[in-house]
């Protein structure tokens, strides 16, 4: 059986993600100096990592994966073509070349085809295959969202807001998507300054919800805002909170809604 069909059969299709090939001499050097994670880490397999503006807000968050003499950059597609472009304008005299592919994106669980990858951020998130093979989309599709629930992972376009989240907030030292020790990129300093000199009062948990709430739903602790509900499945969620307000029962609507322990 081949690659993709193992694929076909054991996984499923990501039709929400688009693939860039990052090609020439200056690949890795440049995207050193831009990205949250350390590049070198490249050599052992995929990377996780995000881009920040200059005051050290998220703007996008995507998956580096090693792929001969290029770097494959797995991203959502609502965010990509900004992203591209934006990253297109740092380039300058730099060898580096940013194209799309007609890759697809294969993710699963359970046993892994050969050419797979593991994701980086979270052992519970299966593996990743990266092929020309279509496929049809998964009539009977793995519950990602519950899986990234339990685990507490933020995802573009629900949790992860440009221009407004936090990546240490957002839990990305814990997901491995940054490195404190490999020197500058954009937004650094302020995210340095938040590790080292400050605690955290603010951040995502998984939550238990009995009821259910829109995405976005402002949490409530004896009728002060808390927090922020978002992804739920199979009565757990993802909720933006404010520690110091989050210790009992909150409210996000008509639900009710706790700390998971």
């Amino acid at each position: 059986m081949t690659e993709a069909a193992t694929a076909m059969a054991s996984g499923e299709r990501a039709p929400d993600r688009k693939v860039f090939r990052i090609t020439g001499a200056d690949r890795e050097a440049f995207l050193q100096g831009l990205v949250t994670n350390d590049l070198r880490k490249l050599a052992a397999g995929p990377v996780y990592a995000a881009f920040l503006t200059a005051q050290g807000k998220y703007l996008a968050d995507f998956l580096l994966i090693p792929d001969g003499e290029a770097i494959l950059l797995d991203i959502k597609d609502t965010i990509a073509e900004a992203f591209t472009r934006r990253l297109s304008m740092y380039r300058l005299r730099a060898d580096v070349q940013i194209t799309p592919t007609e890759i697809h994106v294969w993710r699963g669980l359970g046993p892994a085809p050969v050419a797979a990858v593991p994701d980086p951020r979270d052992a519970t998130l299966g593996w990743r295959l990266y092929t020309a093979a279509e496929g049809p989309v998964a009539a009977d599709p793995i519950d990602w969202d519950a899986i990234r629930v339990a685990a507490c992972i933020p995802e573009t376009g629900a949790e992860l807001i440009p221009d407004d989240t936090y990546i240490l907030e957002a839990g990305f030292e814990r997901l491995n998507g940054v490195d404190f020790r490999k020197g500058c990129y954009v937004g650094q300093e302020v995210t340095a300054r938040m590790k080292h000199k400050t605690e955290l009062r603010k951040g995502f948990r998984t939550v238990v919800v009995e009821g259910a709430a829109p995405v976005g739903t402002e949490l409530l602790a004896d009728g002060k805002p808390a927090g922020t509900l978002y992804t739920q499945s199979g009565g757990k969620g993802i909720a933006f909170l404010r520690f110091d307000r989050a210790q009992g029962e909150m409210l996000a609507g008509d639900a009710k809604v706790r700390l998971a322990e």
